[in-house]
């Protein structure tokens, strides 16, 4: 992944209307952000989850669980929480727009749009998202304490590399054939270098990282979803929904439907799961 991808950021849009959509998607791709695509708020709550956007455009009227309902559960989400969300929506109504706003949305942008309103409005929230530590607190602490004696620069850089790490990680979460080797080369770092900085901050190789990340996300997205079990497996790099089956009771110890049903009954459950993120 070359530097330039790395700075890009990465915006996702939740949105049925076709022609809205393509004069958004072209908009943003031009003034040279990232931009991913999902047609409605499950399959979007299920993406946000995996590619962890730097801001997300959400429309309130969409098929299966509506806007406000996404934009709560992803604020309720340690992975998410700190997104933005700018609602774009046709609904102009003082309340409609005020129920945006009370669900964790930091703009609401009225449909039609005009698309120089729309960048500049981009513009700003991911401004103002940046200014935001780049790493949870807790991530940084790990790293400090886990040996005083390392210098304050190897622990600036192993920051650095952790985050450039993990954002390959969640981009191409979804992909098969991800492997940690194809971290270390996208950063041009020996296995040896990749695997240390996990090791400090985590307690765990990069390869067990990027295992844990997917047994995470499919949890998550079982819990609060209703992506199927097979559409689950494909967000989180598992073309076979026998061979994800089979891996997550190895990691979870009960099977997906076993999963989704006792955190359906339970929410507990699924805080649990939250408060043990690593991300």
């Amino acid at each position: 992944m070359s530097n330039s991808e790395v700075q890009s950021p990465h915006i996702l849009i939740m949105d049925d209307d076709p022609d809205q959509l393509r004069l958004l998607v072209a908009a943003l791709r031009n003034a040279s952000y990232r931009v991913s695509v999902a047609l409605n708020g499950d399959q979007g709550y299920a993406r946000a989850t995996v590619l962890l956007p730097d801001l997300i455009f959400l429309d309130v009227r969409m098929p299966g669980r509506n806007g406000i309902t996404i934009a709560r559960l992803l604020k309720a989400n340690p992975a998410t929480q700190d997104t933005p969300i700018i609602f774009i929506s046709a609904l102009v109504e003082q309340h409609e727009r005020l129920a945006g706003l009370r669900a964790g949305a930091v703009d609401y942008i009225c449909k039609p749009f005009h698309v120089d309103e729309i960048l500049e409005r981009t513009r700003i929230h991911l401004a103002l998202s940046q200014k935001k530590s780049m790493l949870p607190a807790d991530s940084t602490e790990r790293i400090i304490f886990t040996d005083s004696k390392i210098p304050a620069a190897s622990l600036s850089a192993n920051l650095l590399l952790r985050q450039l790490a993990s954002e390959y990680i969640f981009n191409h979460i979804n992909e098969p054939s991800l492997k940690s080797s194809d971290v270390a080369s996208s950063m041009q770092i020996p296995m040896r270098r990749l695997n240390a900085v996990f090791e400090a901050s985590d307690g765990i190789s990069a390869f067990e990282f990027i295992r844990q990340e997917r047994m995470h996300r499919a949890a998550l997205m079982l819990g609060q979803s209703t992506l199927t079990i097979a559409e689950v497996a494909i967000e989180v790099g598992y073309p076979n929904p026998a061979n994800f089956s089979t891996e997550f009771k190895k990691f979870w110890k009960k099977s997906p439907t076993q999963f989704r049903n006792e955190s359906q009954v339970d929410p507990n459950i699924l805080i649990g799961l939250l408060s043990r993120k690593h991300v």
